[in-house]
């Protein structure tokens, strides 16, 4: 019993250092090791892509869409405006998700047709000119780019709201508009947030 007893209490002990050994090594070691590298190597994205402001101010992250509104939700004209979010009560980060509805959906198809007249209306296009992004939310929600189309039927309205000439807005879509990643992954794009920074500094 005395052997047996021993042998048991060892084997209890070789255990009880491996998992004390192994949670320092790869619990704390590896991960301040890879924090580590992160800060050296990518500091802006290991620190969540954060965008500032003219004044150096934090106003959000390159990597997370937002919304453009007044305190009533209803979209500020001098601005450009992201694509819908189907994340919590729009862009919400803790709620990342698309709508999941199949494209037959009847509340889906509805929502698109009241988004593209509003939209249509809004920058006073025909609805034949709102691209398909400007209608249906990314399947995460937090999607901060738009096709360079959707911008484009925004520029007018931006001009008009801020007072400044059209062709300096088309400028700063085409100075900020992202090709495919590769030069074939994924389509053309624009970061709304970055984007509207530029404008605010254009008009400033």
């Amino acid at each position: 019993m005395n052997t047996q007893a021993r042998g048991v209490g060892r084997t209890i002990w070789v255990a009880t250092r491996a998992m004390a050994l192994l949670t320092l090594a790869l619990g704390v070691g590896y991960t301040l090791l890879i924090t580590g590298i992160g800060q050296l190597a990518l500091p802006a994205q290991a620190n969540g892509s954060i965008v500032t402001n003219q004044d150096g101010d934090p106003v959000g992250s390159a990597l997370i869409g937002q919304s453009f509104t007044d305190e009533d939700g209803n979209p500020l004209p001098e601005y450009f405006q992201p694509r819908p979010s189907a994340a919590g009560d729009g862009y919400d980060g803790g709620a990342s998700s698309g709508s999941n509805y199949g494209p037959e959906n009847e509340d889906l198809i509805a929502a698109i047709t009241e988004r593209k007249a509003q939209v249509a209306e809004f920058n006073g296009v025909t609805e034949d000119e709102v691209p398909v992004d400007a209608v249906t939310a990314s399947s995460s929600g937090l999607d901060p780019h738009i096709s360079p189309e959707y911008a484009a039927i925004q520029i007018d309205r931006i001009a008009d709201a801020r007072g400044i000439p059209a062709e300096q807005l088309r400028e700063l879509v085409a100075a900020h508009t992202q090709g495919p990643d590769a030069g074939y992954l994924g389509e053309s794009r624009v970061n709304v947030l970055e984007l509207n920074i530029a404008v605010d500094e254009l008009e400033g």
